[in-house]
């Protein structure tokens, strides 16, 4: 990408993050996807002990079900037992497939299990922190909600991107769709709404006009 482009995909990269500073909490939800580095940030965060449960959620996405057959929370459980989170501390949702179901199937999983959970620590991709923590309060209102993601710079995360099959140009696609989203799920009842600055929005614009637009929804 050129130098323009790099600038614009940095407005949206520094929009999307939240910043909210960890705190413990009951449990940490990881909203799992096409990205294997959130599943270690969850499971680091475990270990490091921010909270006493795990959870896992995400079936097959628009993105993934091109990519795997396994649901994606089985395979970040995995990778969490893997690196020594213990299987009784981990639990499972594997039917969701977008960020909403991730929520609401989440909650129907802790009241099935007569889980009482007031405070979550939700673990995403960088450029979807502002996205979950809309979702999540929209649709949980009643519960305290910290958003965090991997802890990396936006040239380092492309450049240690964990999936081959999606290039640097792609995640500027999702990141330009996922705004469109900010603007236009409120309005659908998905969201919470968000401010978005005006240069934020003539950043998705330019971006939009040189041809990011390939994970845009329909309005």
């Amino acid at each position: 990408m050129d130098s323009h482009i790099h600038e614009l995909a940095l407005t949206l990269w520094n929009y999307h993050h939240v910043h909210h500073q960890l705190e413990k909490a009951d449990a940490i939800l990881v909203l799992c996807s096409h990205d294997l580095r959130v599943a270690e940030r969850g499971a680091n965060l475990f270990l490091e002990g921010w909270a006493p449960l795990l959870i896992f959620s995400g079936g097959l996405g628009v993105i993934t079900r091109s990519m795997w057959t396994e649901p994606e929370a089985d395979l970040f459980a995995r990778i969490a037992r893997d690196m020594g989170v213990p299987a009784d501390r981990i639990l499972i949702e594997n039917q969701s497939s977008n960020t909403g179901e991730n929520v609401l199937f989440t909650r129907q999983l802790l009241v099935g299990l007569n889980l009482e959970i007031a405070t979550f620590i939700v673990v995403q991709k960088p450029y979807m922190e502002r996205r979950s923590f809309a979702t999540f309060r929209k649709i949980w209102p009643e519960k305290r909600v910290i958003v965090t993601s991997p802890q990396d710079s936006f040239d380092t995360y492309l450049s240690k991107y964990s999936h081959p099959g999606l290039t640097p140009d792609d995640v500027i696609s999702i990141m330009v769709g996922d705004l469109q989203r900010i603007k236009i799920y409120p309005g659908k009842g998905f969201q919470i709404p968000q401010d978005i600055p005006d240069e934020v929005w003539a950043a998705y614009e330019a971006l939009v006009k040189a041809g990011y637009d390939r994970h845009l929804a329909a309005t």
